[in-house]
């Protein structure tokens, strides 16, 4: 049974595991039109925030400083290295036994596709008052995102998979499983030439809190109606 927090106790430290709601799908495959949507705006709301930070110029998030960095040595562009990473990551999924689902395999195409569009479409942002906020409004974009489509249960995406193989596995809680894999991917990202600076640190360092504080809120939410 999902744990109850008060609002205090979100704020402060957010839900520890992933809990049920209405929307949640019967099985990985069996989205209902609800569902569906929630999904693809909760995934649109992840690439969203994803190119946000490239356009604020203050670092970017750890996996897309992997994608730059991988751009940088291929000449590809960065939408297309983050869906090229994401399915690399899927070979991760198999020791942990993690299923793939219909969430999975959107995952792979809204994301890069929101992000690409992002970055090409977005002004680049000026001021250093206006990209420290814009870097912290990416952080809660990406959790909001991250909280909607994980809680559709139609599956993970590549990333989102580990995190949550292997807090089930461990029972560690959700924002310190992220925090090492998110500092782990920047490692690689910034020796292959990737972006790091204020908004990289920012990312790596509160994104779990910030999906963990979400996922209260939805919590809360849910058990409201």
């Amino acid at each position: 049974m999902s744990e109850q927090l008060s609002w205090k106790e979100i704020i402060i430290k957010g839900h520890r595991t992933f809990p049920h709601v209405p929307w949640a799908a019967k099985g990985r495959w069996q989205p209902t039109p609800t569902t569906f949507l929630i999904l693809v705006l909760g995934l649109s709301i992840f690439g969203l925030g994803e190119g946000l930070f490239f356009v604020a110029h203050l670092g970017n998030s750890p996996w897309v400083v992997l994608s730059e960095g991988l751009s940088e040595q291929t000449g590809l562009n960065v939408g297309t290295i983050t869906a090229l990473v994401s399915v690399a990551v899927l070979t991760l999924w198999i020791p942990l036994k993690e299923r793939p689902g219909l969430g999975t395999v959107m995952n792979i195409i809204v994301i890069a596709t929101v992000l690409e569009l992002t970055i090409d479409h977005f002004p680049a942002v000026e001021g250093l008052p206006a990209q420290v906020a814009t870097n912290l409004l990416a952080v809660l974009l990406v959790g909001l995102g991250s909280a909607f489509y994980l809680t559709t249960k139609l599956g993970p995406g590549p990333r989102d998979g580990l995190m949550t193989s292997l807090h089930n596995r461990t029972g560690i809680r959700v924002s310190r499983v992220r925090l090492m894999i998110e500092l782990t991917v920047l490692t690689a990202g910034f020796l292959l030439g990737g972006t790091v600076g204020f908004g990289t640190v920012l990312f790596a360092t509160g994104i779990g809190r910030s999906i963990a504080f979400w996922l209260g809120v939805l919590s809360r939410l849910a058990r409201a109606h």
